[in-house]
């Protein structure tokens, strides 16, 4: 698991399901991310600070009807990680398929 397309900050589950949720999307609003998650809102909060820490995702807040509002995307470097993490995840099942 040393190949550097194994990426251990997207493998944790929830940022997993949060970069798998936003990878074919422009952005996505903070509560419909939630939602589909199933996790509160300082738990989501949690996870996309870790992956905005690592440039992977950014938030663009906003208001609309005098609410402010907060949509998510994933970056172009958090995309290339992503799309690399897929492969190697997809390498290591058909590796184990070979033994």
């Amino acid at each position: 698991m040393n190949n550097s397309s194994f990426d251990e900050l997207i493998h944790a589950p929830i940022r997993l399901k949060i970069c798998s949720f936003l990878s074919p999307t422009g952005s996505v609003e903070f509560p419909v991310i939630r939602d589909f998650l199933q996790v509160s809102d300082s738990v989501l909060s949690k996870h996309l600070k870790h992956l905005e820490n690592a440039g992977y995702v950014k938030q663009r807040k906003g208001s609309a009807n005098g609410r402010k509002r907060s949509w998510v995307y994933l970056t172009t470097p958090g995309r290339k990680a992503f799309n690399n993490h897929i492969k190697e995840l997809q390498k290591l099942i058909e590796d184990s398929k070979g033994t």
